[in-house]
């Protein structure tokens, strides 16, 4: 594959969140395969522990505006952007009042409002395909990284599998050990059957009950993903196994250090 553009779904970036395995490696993922010569554009959550005057952040209102639909509830979208420096790589934030709130008090609101988790995950991942679509701009590889981002596969191998913008697209999901407790919204199921999911699209989520778990979620975005990636150590090994099975390409496990990204990029190359 000729790798020249390169769409990173992320559920934390460093700077614009302390320093964490998550968040630190959403930044040097992207930003060692930008300053390799790839164009790259990362999305992640407009959380309220973001600092928007110190990072930069300013609305861009020809891609806000539109409303998405969740549960008969219409939600507006909110897209803002900031530029990563010293490389210039465009960030792009996905908010909303009704899932990020701006209290500032350094929380995030996956952990402080986890009854709405999984409506915040859908309308994260639909805001994030559908800016793309808005800016016309094709990845050849898109990237999901952290639970937040386990929709995207079935969105884009389902509800888009015909959008221009993805259909030449490879999608890879990383399997990470930060994970949430419990389980989600007991209609998150239905919710997903409202956007025109079938049986067949959701078995994971269904098998066992209509719950939905850590373990479940990432089973959905290793059945739609063409690629599986470990990005940390302490995966659950259930995932691993799971992925293996599927006979789809697995990224073993690389440490975030340097040439890292190189690995990544030849793997995204294979696909």
């Amino acid at each position: 594959m000729e790798l020249k553009k390169v769409l990173y779904i992320s559920q934390e970036i460093e700077p614009y969140l302390p320093a964490g395995n998550l968040s630190t490696f959403g930044r040097k993922l992207a930003q060692g395969i930008h300053e390799g010569g790839t164009e790259v554009r990362t999305f992640m959550p407009r959380y309220s522990a973001i600092n928007e005057r110190r990072n930069q952040l300013h609305e861009v209102i020809r891609l806000s505006g539109i409303n998405i639909i969740i549960d008969d509830t219409d939600h507006p979208l909110i897209i803002k952007v900031a530029t990563l420096l010293p490389t210039r790589m465009q960030v792009y934030f996905i908010d909303n009042d009704d899932y990020f709130l701006h209290h500032g008090d350094g929380t995030l609101e996956t952990d402080s409002m986890p009854a709405v988790n999984d409506e915040r995950s859908i309308f994260f991942v639909r805001g994030t395909v559908d800016t793309v679509r808005k800016l016309r701009w094709d990845p050849s590889v898109i990237h999901c990284i952290g639970w937040i981002s386990a929709l995207a596969p079935l969105y884009l191998k389902r509800a888009y599998a015909d959008d221009p913008s993805f259909r030449s697209s490879k999608i890879v999901y990383s399997l990470y050990d930060k994970r949430f407790d419990g389980t989600l919204d007991p209609r998150m199921v239905e919710k997903l059957r409202a956007d025109g999911f079938s049986e067949a699209d959701l078995a994971s989520l269904t098998d066992g009950g209509e719950l939905v778990d850590f373990i479940k979620l990432n089973k959905l975005a290793i059945d739609h993903a063409d690629a599986v990636a470990v990005s940390s150590e302490g995966v659950e090994p259930e995932l691993i196994e799971y992925a293996r099975a599927s006979g789809k390409p697995l990224f073993e496990y690389t440490a975030a250090d340097d040439g890292f990204a190189d690995a990544y990029r030849e793997f995204y190359k294979s696909l």
